[in-house]
């Protein structure tokens, strides 16, 4: 089995340390499919949810800040509990589905990803790709170390659903055929770089949150998303074309258009589901 693993391309696992799914699923899956031979964890300090904050003001203006604000206050209180249960559901039935041990596996904890630490951790293990799940814009220092780059698990199409939440905003947007994962090579700009893989799966938009369908978006297609970044090492795989299309840039999740998503979903399936008019 270990002679099988060396065969597969080193891998590093970029993440933050207090995500559920990615501690403790994500990486029992590339400890299954990869050969993963390193793992960065973040640990966030509070300057970056002022970044966040600013950002979106730049953005969105006063109005839309004090939206984004709004559901920030609503999320704790009416969606957060339920969607906690089902993370932790979900961590499991990774950990049980990909049974690959990582307990040796050398870490690091930083709070920045693009710190000097995190790239001599990377320049030592000289992985063939890292796989990022994070929140952070890196830099060349830090996605160029790996043989063949860095890739993202986006959740949303690109490049029509760029930045963070995009399928929170194709759902709000009622663009339905556009509500998935991109599996795309970091570069110079956000969520701009090569596509190698674009997927979906089915939800259920009434009964489920937006944050349960951007993880399962994930978490469902992580064979050929593996499969995908072996094709990509050995040279098998071109880019998706993707020009032409129109790019988006979205920001945080705003109550507002929580609601006219929900209303709108609701509405949608009783229409689904209505009888016919009797006479």
């Amino acid at each position: 089995m270990k002679a099988e693993t060396e065969t597969l391309p080193r891998t590093v696992f970029l993440f933050h340390a207090d995500d559920t799914i990615d501690l403790r699923g994500l990486t029992f899956w590339l400890a299954t499919s990869m050969n993963l031979v390193g793992m960065i964890l973040v640990k966030e300090d509070s300057s970056r949810r002022s970044r966040v904050l600013r950002n979106e003001y730049k953005r969105s203006g006063v109005l839309g800040l004090l939206d984004a604000l709004a559901f920030r206050a609503y999320y704790p209180f009416s969606l957060a509990k339920k969607d906690a249960d089902w993370i932790n559901e979900e961590a499991a039935r990774l950990k049980e589905r990909y049974p690959g041990r990582h307990d040796g596996v050398p870490q690091i904890v930083v709070t920045n990803p693009n710190s000097d630490e995190a790239r001599r951790f990377l320049m030592d293990l000289k992985p063939d790709v890292m796989v990022a799940r994070c929140k952070f814009i890196l830099k060349p220092a830090i996605y160029d170390v790996p043989k063949h780059g860095t890739f993202v698990l986006h959740p949303g199409i690109c490049p029509e659903y760029r930045n963070s939440h995009g399928c929170f905003w194709a759902m709000a947007e009622r663009d339905l055929e556009r509500v998935g994962m991109t599996l795309l090579k970091v570069d110079r700009g956000v969520d701009t770089g090569p596509v190698y893989l674009q997927a979906g799966c089915e939800f259920d938009e009434v009964r489920e949150s937006h944050v349960i369908i951007q993880y399962r978006v994930i978490t469902e297609n992580l064979d050929r998303i593996a499969d995908t970044l072996k094709r990509v090492c050995a040279g098998q795989i071109a880019p998706i074309p993707t020009a032409g299309r129109k790019a988006g840039v979205w920001g945080q999740p705003r109550f507002t258009a929580y609601w006219r998503w929900k209303r709108q979903a609701q509405r949608k399936r009783h229409d689904t589901h209505r009888l016919p008019a009797l006479s």
